[in-house]
């Protein structure tokens, strides 16, 4: 018995070897906020005297499931991620042959609440932000539907202006990361508790979007939701920081609680939304797929990520000093994760 599962194991590896050598190219999928950074890391890279990778901005919850779907030259060597892996990700990859992972920590990132240059300047408290996205909301301790049609509704201090927001898909690592630093610290005590007497978790009930059309989904596309920003003095928006580095002629950043995303308040997070970001790598298809272990030497070294490195240029927020080592560790040691 032993001999046979020998002999089939030696078959899988053959056959994932096979079809993983018949592309040439590396292939990564996932997160619209990572997407920049990576696209930028790929281009140097192709003129390395490797092809240069192809990218896909799917989202990191996409991503994942392209990801996780298993081992061989069909699914994804890499799958950014603007948000950790979680639990039930592990599992479905655990569970399709994707066992050793490799996890690296990109940099710091800020989600960014942004509108118009045109626009006057704005500050606003995450219970104010949950208060405009949620479905339903506490009012005198009581939970109901979202009744704020306007800035003003919610607070007589904000403007007297309709309450139009551009978010991302239920897909999105930035959506998920919304969800648990905005909507899910700026949702009152007393709604939680409501929550909980009607037998529904906090979690859950705090992070439901209103569905009136006042928050649209706007894809993954965050180039177009800047555009969309740049058209509409009135319209807010949410994204990484790169985006709103690179677009500094159309858009800012409003305030949270005080504080505007910068290199400075990324970094140390002392900006309430700020976030790390990543992207996992199959080690099963490196020394297959060539480029791999290259691909993450270079993304991983000082002069790519390092706080001199050119992903600084656009807006990545480099990593301290002791979590740069142990994702320098990860890039060249090729160390995996746990997936249990």
């Amino acid at each position: 018995m032993k001999k046979l599962n020998f002999v089939l194991s030696l078959l899988v590896a053959i056959a994932i070897s096979g079809a993983a050598s018949a592309r040439d190219q590396i292939k990564i999928v996932g997160s619209s906020t990572v997407y920049p950074y990576a696209t930028v890391v790929a281009e140097k890279f192709g003129k390395s005297g490797f092809k240069t990778p192809v990218i896909e901005s799917t989202g990191t919850g996409g991503g994942m499931k392209l990801f996780c779907a298993g081992v061989g030259t069909q699914h994804p060597d890499i799958t950014n991620a603007s948000r950790a892996i979680k639990s039930k990700e592990k599992a479905l990859c655990a569970k399709n042959g994707v066992k050793d992972i490799i996890e690296i920590v990109v940099g710091n990132d800020g989600i960014s609440f942004a509108h118009s240059v045109k626009a006057k300047d704005m500050n606003f408290t995450k219970e104010q932000l949950w208060r405009a996205l949620a479905h339903d909301v506490e009012i005198n301790g009581k939970m109901v539907k979202n009744p704020y049609k306007k800035w003003s509704d919610i607070d007589k201090s904000l403007p007297n202006k309709g309450i139009k927001i551009l978010v991302p898909p239920p897909t999105s690592g930035t959506r998920d990361a919304w969800n648990s630093l905005v909507m899910g610290k700026g949702c009152t005590k007393a709604a939680k508790a409501a929550y909980k007497a009607q037998g529904i978790k906090a979690k859950k009930g705090c992070r439901k979007l209103r569905e009136d059309g006042l928050a649209v989904e706007a894809g993954e596309n965050d180039t177009l939701i800047v555009n969309k920003l740049a058209a509409d003095p009135d319209m807010f928006g949410l994204f990484g920081y790169s985006y709103l580095v690179a677009n500094k002629d159309k858009i800012k950043a409003t305030k949270i609680e005080g504080k505007k995303p910068s290199l400075a308040s990324i970094q140390d997070y002392s900006y309430p939304i700020a976030r790390p970001l990543f992207f996992y790598v199959k080690k099963a298809h490196i020394g297959t797929v060539p480029g791999i272990k290259e691909y993450l030497k270079e993304f991983t070294s000082k002069g790519t990520m390092g706080p001199k490195g050119y992903l600084t240029d656009i807006g990545l927020v480099p990593l301290d000093s002791k979590s740069y080592k142990k994702t320098r560790t990860a890039g060249t040691k090729l160390t995996t994760i746990k997936l249990n």
